[in-house]
């Protein structure tokens, strides 16, 4: 695994929600670590869908959100940005109320790629409701 630096925080991430998508959808960052970011999201009745039930949308965004930001916590060196080349999430759960909680971890840390998965829970119980996984293409200058 090439050498990588931990470019943020918990606090950093949080100010970097501001006037965001992730701050219209409630995400509040809990955890930063090396290989790892985790937040929470409120489910609220503009993020539940007709059906009654929390918005895909809302899933997605919220793991793709986590793992967007856990790219600064192994930040390869030498590395000036990265774009988005691969996502799937497999669907197991919802909810119509509460809390849910999102971890991203780091499954693959290499120079020029950066492969992450998060699990989307109910906060209350545990149970998995979306799993997710996104392949990240560094990018150097040139």
């Amino acid at each position: 695994m090439p050498a990588t630096i931990n470019r943020t925080s918990v606090e950093d991430l949080n100010r970097a929600n501001v006037g965001k998508l992730a701050e219209h959808l409630g995400l509040t960052i809990t955890e930063v670590a090396d290989g790892r970011v985790v937040g929470r999201l409120p489910v609220r009745p503009d993020l539940v869908a007709h059906t009654g039930f929390l918005l895909a949308g809302a899933v997605l965004s919220v793991a793709d959100l986590l793992c967007a930001y856990g790219v600064s916590t192994s930040w390869p060196e030498g590395a000036s940005g990265f774009t988005t080349a691969e996502v799937k999430c497999n669907f197991t759960g919802t909810l119509r109320e509460g809390e849910a909680v999102c971890t991203a971890t780091l499954l693959h840390g290499g120079r020029t790629t950066q492969v992450w998965d998060a699990r989307m829970e109910d906060a209350a119980t545990g149970k998995l409701m979306a799993a997710f996984r996104c392949t990240q293409i560094i990018l150097y200058p040139r």
